[in-house]
């Protein structure tokens, strides 16, 4: 068994989403087939352009649509490619607990520094069957990153629910992707004395999370735009608004992308957009509409040609 690596930022920071590269093949899964080479240099690539780490096998990550010999490799893949520069949080989503616990099980084997859990997927689940949840994920030992989001889960984890979970052995952060900025005070003092941390989880309201005092901001967008994205954090968390603002207002458009049912297509087309491999989706992710197509290229439009603007200057 591997021990989880540790890093000077704990589970906060930049943490990027990652993206799964696809290539045909007629045998695998729809014909699409992991292409794990160049995940890795990915990942690689995210963590040399300034982003803390990276979370593998999450929503953006289609982790849904893998099969289990591919989700386990697609993490054992961020955890050698990324090794001692930064931090991997693996995503362990599942239907139910024992699923979760599984998947943090095999993450704490292969050396992850910690997992991103949601509430149990495709269930409506009650308050004790949450705590139940979380409590069989933490009993792992790895540190654990709790999972809102209460637009694709239908179940929402309030401040007053966090309060209870963060009372969990081992669960040391919350990724809060309802939108609602004013959560990232309540859930602060609610946890107050827990040592719980706030990390903002979607990408258009994040310079408002960070500076209301998220730690960290687990990204999509940051798959496009890696070293930007970790200069906005530094800017935010220095307290420098003026300068976050004017890096920030030009990407909030493309960012917004990040909340929309389509996040992983907007993404994988914005990054072909400055350059890199972003290709296509597993099922039930179909291409993007061609409106919807024009207008994240409208948007990446302006996001690039206001940073070409500013590193001319």
């Amino acid at each position: 068994m591997s021990e989880s690596k540790q890093t000077p930022h704990g589970l906060g920071g930049v943490v990027v989403a990652t993206a799964l590269p696809y290539y045909e093949d007629a045998s695998a899964p729809a014909g699409l087939a992991v292409d794990l080479d160049r995940y890795a240099e990915h990942c690689g690539w995210l963590v040399d352009n300034g982003c803390h780490g990276v979370g593998p096998n999450g929503s953006l990550g289609e982790y849904s649509s893998l099969t289990d010999e591919e989700r386990r490799s697609v993490a054992r893949t961020a955890i050698e490619a990324v090794g001692d520069r930064g931090t991997v949080i693996v995503g362990v989503h599942g239907v139910g607990s024992h699923q979760a616990r599984y998947w943090a099980e095999v993450a704490a084997e292969d050396g992850a520094n910690g997992v991103l859990c949601l509430p149990p997927t495709m269930y409506r689940a009650n308050k004790g069957e949450i705590l139940t949840h979380f409590t069989a994920v933490a009993s792992v030992g790895l540190p654990v990153m709790v999972y809102n989001n209460p637009i694709d889960t239908k179940v929402d984890l309030t401040p007053e629910l966090v309060a209870e979970i963060a009372q969990i052995d081992n669960v040391v952060a919350i990724k809060e992707f309802s939108g609602d900025v004013r959560r990232v005070l309540e859930i602060k003092e609610r946890t107050a004395g827990t040592g719980l941390e706030v990390i903002s989880g979607a990408d258009d309201v994040v310079l408002e999370s960070l500076l209301m005092g998220a730690t960290g901001w687990f990204a999509g967008f940051p798959n496009v735009f890696p070293a930007e994205s970790a200069r906005l954090f530094e800017l935010a968390k220095a307290g420098k608004l003026a300068e976050a603002r004017e890096l920030y207002e030009p990407l909030v458009a493309a960012f917004r992308w990040d909340s929309r049912t389509e996040f992983v297509q907007a993404i994988k087309l914005g990054m072909e957009r400055v350059g890199r491999f972003g290709g296509p989706c597993r099922p039930p992710r179909g291409p993007l509409s061609e409106a919807m197509r024009k207008q994240v290229e409208a948007d990446m439009a302006r996001a690039i040609a206001a940073l070409e603007e500013r590193a001319a200057s």
